[in-house]
């Protein structure tokens, strides 16, 4: 049986200040059915992406291009309504979770690892091949979502669920560097940028017991970091500010998705330091190799985390208390929050409540 769900359908790239089309808006859609290892998920909140915003506007043509309509969302939170007969995993009744993956072919070496981020053949929660309907997957601004039980994550009973669900991307995408970089008491962290990434590695890097250093280049956020659990503020445009930090970071989460001179915080490290970028600036950095070499210091990137990973996160922030600092909205007012992200206009992160499509 083919069950119908209501649905944000982008038709064109409509949003933000381009063309908007008629078309765009709430429709019904074939959803899949629940086989032996599925799970149904009615979707309670959905958070908002700076990738959904990308993929609306398909900017990321060069290598994955859009297809429409497009249906964003992959950090979604609700509650399981309709379990398969093989599931053990879940049941009816359960708060789950579901993040950027939807499947993966679970044989290749990194699904073996826990690292299904890394699969080849993985499937992601949106603009992605369906293997069930054919067509491309359709993400979390809808009223539920099927995926087979291993990509269904136990969410926290305890947590504010509009918070939790940005942990499913900004939340992992910004713990995995962490605990990779065995980031904990008597380590020296700082984060650059206070926005939705930097705001959630704050919080991580805090509970995990380091002492916290946040680099922004706007004065006015120096209260907001030091409440998220900064030890201290370093305006970056502050060339005295900087140089009293030099060589002593053990490591550094670079959350900045604008050009910026990134040899100023590899400077910064101390020797055997890391800086790890989770950003994505539109145009290459320019890193100085003397940077590098001068104290045996590593430059990184990262990639969200494995199925483990992505539960242990969640788990740490159940046990922490910690939640994204979200403002949350109707579907109806998706447009102009992708209008105020354009802008960075929001702290820190928007979540959906999908209990809004009711309305419609």
């Amino acid at each position: 049986m083919t069950r119908i769900d209501k649905t944000l359908y982008v038709q064109f790239e409509s949003l933000c200040g381009r063309k908007r089309d008629s078309t765009n808006g709430l429709h019904d859609h074939s959803a899949p059915d629940v086989t032996d290892r599925d799970v149904q998920i009615e979707i309670l909140f959905c958070g908002i992406c700076h990738s959904d915003l990308h993929s609306v506007r398909n900017e990321w043509s060069e290598f994955m291009p859009t297809v429409y309509p497009i249906v964003p969302g992959h950090e979604i939170v609700g509650r399981v309504t309709r379990v398969g007969s093989a599931v053990s995993k879940h049941k009816p009744g359960d708060l789950a979770a579901v993040g950027c993956l939807v499947d993966s072919d679970r044989t290749c070496p990194h699904c073996q690892a826990g690292l299904e981020n890394f699969c080849p053949n993985l499937r992601l929660t949106f603009n992605s091949p369906d293997d069930h309907l054919g067509g491309v997957t359709y993400g979390g601004y809808s009223e539920s979502i099927v995926v087979d039980e291993r990509f269904a994550l136990r969410a926290p009973s305890n947590l504010d669920l509009a918070g939790t669900a940005p942990l499913l991307c900004a939340g992992i995408t910004t713990y995995s560097p962490m605990r990779r970089q065995e980031v904990g008491k008597g380590k020296k962290v700082g984060v650059v940028g206070l926005g939705g990434l930097g705001h959630m590695g704050v919080k991580f890097a805090h509970a995990l017991g380091a002492h916290v250093v946040v680099f922004t280049t706007t004065p006015n956020k120096t209260e907001d970091a030091l409440r998220l659990g900064a030890d201290e503020v370093v305006l970056s445009r502050d060339a005295n500010q900087m140089q009293k930090h030099a060589g002593s970071f053990d490591f550094i989460l670079d959350a900045v998705s604008a050009d910026h001179d990134v040899n100023a915080y590899l400077n910064l490290l101390a020797i055997n330091g890391n800086l790890t970028i989770v950003g994505v600036p539109p145009k290459p950095l320019g890193v100085q190799a003397v940077a590098l070499i001068g104290g045996n210091r590593s430059f990184s990137g990262s990639n969200i985390g494995g199925l483990p990973q992505t539960q242990e996160m969640l788990d740490f922030c159940g046990a922490n208390n910690i939640t994204a600092d979200v403002e949350v909205i109707p579907i109806q007012k998706v447009n102009e929050a992708y209008d105020r992200l354009l802008k960075s206009d929001v702290k820190y992160r928007f979540s959906i409540d999908m209990a809004s499509l009711k309305s419609e």
